[in-house]
């Protein structure tokens, strides 16, 4: 039988849990929405990404002694191995750290292709950072054990202790959480404009998550071909930079990049190369409906910056925002005959179509197809 998210969550207020940070993953969408409802705001940060997660655990931890809780996908544990290596290790600064991590691609466990290799080197990783781990799967009696040892553990040993999370290990969770304002338009309903503007010869570089599937099946239902969009199906946070050496490398070629408010915080720093870079043909469309969509609909720090500031000051030329499909319609083409680089906000209501599919095509013919397309 799953673990109930609220019995997990006491047995961690038991053991003096009381931080929680991270990064939002579908494996334990349903414990994130219980912190969310047991947790005030203080005490619970979505980080912008995995790293930034474990110095915030650390600084907590050099606060008030106590350990905290850091959740993750498996795929960001990338994001977080320099600051568990050279933060956190026993040799370094021995911060006590509970990590709870979804194993996404899990050998023998259906998955999408981006999380096949991350998934298969999971607990090589775990052991070449000589991090300690105990893994929880569904039908786990013996988890209050478990999970109480390794936080021992992490506290007799002052340091990381990571229970790695099976799929369908928590069961679902009721959430009382606020609900966005969803008087916006859907990410699918922007897409399709975005697409039926786009000029033929343009490249589209968007962002993981269920950016990239909605623009493949806007083009298979267009009955068109899906050579001129690279889907970056992982790699949350780079989709920009990929645009921008694309752009560099074809300055006559309008690169669009299809951004999301999740993806665009991890690696936010990537706006100041490109500001610096000056591509003329770059342009950069923020999806922005306020949540993590793919993994749980948990709410990013987007609302708290001013977006359209902040790109003005990494020296973007144009900077719109919209909010309706015919402000969209009326704008995007003038935008894209402009001199880039440039942005359009485009704020969203969360959700998507519940029979959504996912790319059919390997991610590795995507990219030898958008090659080909790039030598014309």
């Amino acid at each position: 039988m799953s673990i109930q998210p609220i019995h997990f969550f006491q047995l961690l207020a038991e053991n003096n849990i009381d931080f929680f940070t991270g990064v939002p993953d579908s494996l334990l969408k349903q414990f994130c929405l219980c912190v969310d409802d047991n947790v005030s705001n203080d005490r619970h940060i979505i980080a912008v990404n995995e790293g930034s997660a474990i110095a915030l655990a650390t600084g907590y931890h050099l606060g008030t002694g106590k350990v905290s809780l850091v959740y993750m996908q498996n795929s960001g544990l990338g994001n977080a191995i320099n600051p568990l290596l050279s933060l956190a290790d026993p040799e370094v600064y021995s911060i006590p750290i509970l990590l709870l991590i979804g194993w996404r691609g899990e050998p023998g466990v259906k998955d999408e292709p981006q999380h096949i290799k991350q998934g298969k080197v999971q607990l090589d990783l775990l052991n070449s950072m000589n991090i300690p781990y105990c893994i929880l799967s569904p039908d786990d009696v013996d988890w209050p054990q478990k999970v109480t040892k390794g936080i021992e553990k992490s506290v007799s040993g002052n340091q990381p202790y990571a229970i790695v999370i099976r799929k369908g290990t928590f069961d679902d969770y009721n959430s009382t959480s606020e609900k966005i304002d969803d008087h916006l338009m859907m990410r699918e309903e922007a897409l399709e404009i975005l697409i039926k503007n786009i000029p033929d010869d343009a490249v589209i570089v968007s962002t993981t998550g269920k950016t990239s599937r909605e623009i493949f099946e806007i083009r298979e239902k267009n009955g068109e071909p899906h050579f001129k969009d690279f889907l970056t199906v992982g790699s949350m946070g780079h989709c920009s930079s990929i645009a921008l050496g694309i752009a560099l490398a074809q300055p006559k070629r309008k690169v669009i990049c299809i951004d999301g408010d999740g993806a665009l915080l991890m690696h936010m720093g990537s706006l100041a190369t490109i500001g610096n870079s000056q591509p003329d043909n770059f342009y950069h469309i923020l999806m922005n409906n306020y949540v993590h969509e793919s993994v749980g609909g948990q709410k990013t720090s987007i609302d708290s910056i001013d977006v359209q500031g902040t790109f003005r000051s990494m020296n973007y030329k144009t900077i719109l925002n919209v909010e309706t499909s015919d402000e969209l319609s009326a704008k995007i083409a003038g935008f894209l005959e402009k001199s880039g680089p440039g942005l359009v906000e485009i704020r969203l209501k969360p959700g998507s179509r519940a029979d959504l599919g996912r790319p059919t095509i390997k991610p590795v013919d995507n990219k030898s197809n958008l090659i080909e397309f790039l030598k014309k």
